[in-house]
């Protein structure tokens, strides 16, 4: 731990033992005891750091950003920092070329965003400006700068990735704080690009495909669910268990998780029409159920967007997305959600912050809409209408009274008993319970 000691006329010195057991000591000079002591708690901190190789804490770091070069130099001379005259400088270009040619094992689309992410900040800032020269009010220019001419969930992904970036700096020491740490990301969710595809319109897309093979990339997408074109891809035959009526579906994306290299996906009736199809269709020892468009950098969605065309429809927002965001929508209206994640190869929170729509079917199903109480009748609010509504439109001339208790009532009682639950007809049905024709009161004997 490290300790302060006093030395005459009012000098102080911090006393510490350092991870070779040796106790060096760091001369203050005159100064307070309260302002001794915090150096000290920074000094621990940076002992602390060194003897276990983990990263400089944020306050201490924030600190070494700010002190003079006097204080500086002395905590370099005990081996605590790197000399500021002797530490070379880290520009932003060989780091994130550095960062990003180090990550192991990047999946094409992802090594494609680090770039564009390098891009954007290269563009900005300069492909050689020093990592500690970017300060947080730099970092928050940046993300508005992007905000001109980027969509929002764009920006947010932009300033994620430049966040992850220059934690790995600080993990190095290259800099003292991740000026990205604060930077607030605009919400990715935008539901104005939400869209369900119905099954009708699913139906006039598939009319317009030109063939087997694009009618089976529209139906995995938008039946079975499949991220497109990764897993379409990725699908052999030998992953169709036609007997038991499900297939293994091999996902890139997750195949990093622990267990997210595969699921099981139920072949479903819509969808098993248009297997068969290109079974019948392709050439003895076929491997893969796609056969075309097998180049992964292939341009599906500008031939969707022609097919979508033809079909007479408006092309909707993320093509290949809300395909298979209706799929699980509609799914989770017949099956637990649990279940339903596990066919798409979601989690809950992520289907319910990204997937599940509220669908004009939703509206209708809710207007329809029928309550049974525990002896199974119907009640509610359609149930009522039946003999209410119904008796009211036979007999416009019927007038209704208000009661004391606020309940409206017809005045001829022979058409609407007043205690209607009686006979059954109470607008309220199971939600509400007959009064005793002896009241409420309890009954005492004698």
């Amino acid at each position: 731990m490290a300790s302060v000691v006093n030395d005459p006329g009012g000098r102080r010195r911090i006393l510490f033992v350092d991870p070779n057991g040796k106790r060096p000591a760091i001369r203050l000079g005159k100064m307070s005891e309260r302002d001794a002591n915090s150096i000290a708690r920074h000094v621990e901190a940076l002992v602390t750091a060194k003897r276990s190789g983990q990263p400089i804490r944020p306050q201490t770091a924030a600190w070494l950003a700010e002190i003079g070069a006097d204080l500086y130099e002395k905590l370099a001379a005990v081996g605590l920092v790197v000399s500021r005259e002797s530490k070379p400088k880290t520009t932003l270009g060989p780091f994130l070329a550095e960062y990003v040619a180090g990550r192991a094992n990047l999946k094409p689309n992802t090594k494609r965003n680090y770039d564009a992410t390098r891009k954007h900040l290269i563009d900005y800032f300069g492909e050689g400006r020093p990592l500690d020269d970017i300060s947080c009010g730099d970092a928050d220019d940046w993300r508005e700068a992007l905000r001109k001419r980027l969509s929002a969930a764009t920006v947010s992904r932009e300033v994620k990735r430049a966040r992850q970036f220059f934690r790995a700096a600080v993990r190095k020491r290259l800099i003292g704080e991740n000026p990205f740490a604060d930077v607030k990301a605009p919400a990715q969710d935008n539901a104005s690009r939400e869209f369900f595809i119905t099954a009708d319109a699913t139906e006039k897309v598939l009319d317009a495909c030109p063939d087997v093979q694009w009618r089976l990339i529209v139906a995995l997408s938008r039946f079975g669910g499949l991220r497109c074109p990764s897993e379409h891809l990725s699908l052999t035959w030998g992953d169709i268990d036609w007997e038991r009526g499900r297939m293994t579906v091999r996902s890139p994306k997750t195949e990093h998780h622990a267990g997210g290299e595969s699921r099981g996906v139920p072949l479903f009736p819509e969808l098993r029409p248009y297997l068969e199809a290109a079974w019948d269709e392709a050439e003895p020892g076929t491997t893969f159920v796609v056969t075309r468009y097998r180049d992964r950098l292939a341009n599906l969605r500008t031939q969707l967007l022609r097919i979508i065309g033809r079909a007479g429809l408006k092309p909707w927002p993320r093509l290949f997305h809300n395909m298979r965001a209706s799929r699980q929508t509609e799914l989770t209206a017949r099956f637990p959600l649990h279940v339903v994640c596990e066919w798409i190869g979601n989690s809950a929170p992520i289907a319910d912050k990204h997937y599940l729509q509220v669908t004009d079917a939703h509206f209708a199903d809710a207007a329809r809409l029928r309550t049974v109480d525990q002896g199974g009748a119907e009640s509610g609010a359609l149930a009522a209408q039946n003999p209410a509504q119904r008796g009211h439109a036979e007999n416009r001339g019927d007038s209704y009274v208000q009661g004391r208790t606020g309940e409206k009532r017809r005045e001829n009682s022979a058409e609407m008993p007043v205690n209607a639950t009686e006979s059954g007809t109470s607008p309220l049905g199971a939600f509400r319970t007959p009064v005793p024709p002896r009241g409420v009161e309890p009954l005492f004997p004698g």
